[in-house]
């Protein structure tokens, strides 16, 4: 009897040759081999996913334009239910308003929209919402809708944008920053994502979504950096930032309100202080003084412990959310922090800024910076100001010394 291994083989031989194949296979199926599974045609793969959760078709009268900005940046982790109730608030959602809140990721599933727009377990829509539920559909939210979009083929998708471009709120998941960048930049999907924020339509992130939100991003194109590697080499290959190489311009994203600033999540859970400092220390410009140069080569803004324009970054825990808004022209752009009542961490934001250049500063070489700056956030009565960093007292300063972290317990 003819093998099943020889069958195969035969089909790849003849492959080009239809009328050889199905004999080859009426032949084999009376000899009691089945063929079925072989000529069966291959699923596509879908260019992009799309999954809704409401009525997608409802009136939405909430405004499409809004005064001020407001983002949530979130540490990863549990989601922190206020933070997306307070996104749909800020876009102005009032029940009878109709709203459309759109998740946008790389890859995964439609987790968030039964999460967003139900109250509880029984997928009601009561006014009572339950925690680990944002109860959007009591708020005024009409749908919930997820985009998965995993190529730069369908971030250009017409469909895609056309779904974006409704959005009352915009929230982007968790997954691989390295995604979002490399199929996400320089697309339609990232002109219809800056057309909203022009609009100050809210915007919200998580993780690698958080991690997009800079002016500056760490973009993760290889390994996850370690701080230990990172403090001992601060040009070593995990290293890698969007835009690359540095410049004020031509970041993904890179929204006004978050201006100089860079961003880490899982900050406190994942030991990622010396790594940041590694990050921003990247950032600070080289200069020259009497004694010699200081600061990073490739190096844009300044170190300092005031002014608007210097190298700074905001670390966040898990299960922490960052509540950012603005309030007006003339007027700072403030912070509040939020989580969920039923925390099991500390829930930290850390602001970070270098008050001096890094003094030494090389490949391959450990790095050497004192006097880092640290501010720590972990209520929710506290309001920071993200204009001249101010409205904390300073926590601790840092020093990273020939590639060690000191204090090492700095959290």
């Amino acid at each position: 009897m003819v093998t099943r291994y020889f069958y195969q083989l035969l089909i790849r031989l003849f492959s080009g040759h239809g009328g050889i194949v199905l004999a080859l296979a009426s032949i084999l199926s009376a000899g009691g081999v089945s063929a079925k599974p072989l000529f069966e045609a291959a699923q596509p793969i879908p260019l992009y996913s799309y999954f809704a959760t409401g009525d997608v078709n409802a009136v939405v009268t909430a405004p499409s334009v809004l005064p001020t900005p407001s983002f949530v940046l979130m540490g990863g982790g549990p989601d922190v239910d206020p933070a997306f109730r307070w996104l749909i608030q800020r876009a102005g959602i009032r029940p009878g308003t109709g709203g459309r809140f759109v998740v946008i990721r790389a890859t995964g599933t439609e987790a968030y929209n039964p999460y967003i727009f139900y109250s509880d377990d029984t997928l009601s829509t009561s006014t009572t919402i339950a925690e680990l539920w944002v109860g959007g559909a009591s708020l005024g939210l009409t749908s919930v809708e997820t985009l998965v979009i995993p190529s730069v083929k369908a971030a250009n998708s017409q469909a895609v944008n056309a779904i974006l471009a409704k959005a009352n709120v915009v929230f982007i998941a968790g997954g691989d920053q390295s995604d979002y960048i490399r199929f996400w930049k320089g697309t339609a999907l990232e002109q219809t994502l800056n057309a909203l924020m022009r609009k100050n339509v809210p915007v919200g992130g998580t993780s690698a979504g958080l991690a997009v939100l800079g002016q500056f991003d760490y973009s993760a194109l290889y390994k996850s950096a370690t701080s230990e590697l990172s403090m001992l080499d601060p040009y070593y290959k995990d290293i890698t930032f969007d835009p690359s190489p540095l410049s004020l311009q031509g970041g993904f994203l890179a929204p006004p309100a978050l201006a100089s600033l860079i961003f880490d999540s899982h900050f406190d859970s994942r030991d990622r202080m010396g790594r940041f400092i590694a990050f921003i220390s990247r950032i600070v410009a080289r200069t020259a003084t009497p004694i010699g140069a200081v600061g990073c080569a490739g190096g844009l803004l300044p170190a300092s412990s005031g002014g608007g324009r210097t190298a700074r970054g905001i670390g966040i825990g898990v299960e922490t959310a960052l509540l950012v808004q603005g309030n007006g022209n003339g007027n700072p752009v403030t912070a509040k922090r939020v989580t969920n009542p039923s925390t099991s961490t500390e829930s930290a934001v850390y602001f970070v800024r270098p008050s001096v250049p890094p003094s030494v500063c090389e490949p391959k070489t450990p790095l050497t910076i004192s006097t880092v700056e640290v501010r720590k956030l972990a209520d929710s009565e506290s309001v920071f100001n993200l204009t001249d960093w101010s409205g904390l007292p300073l926590y601790n300063h840092l020093d990273v010394i020939s590639g060690t972290l000191l204090p090492a317990d700095w959290y």
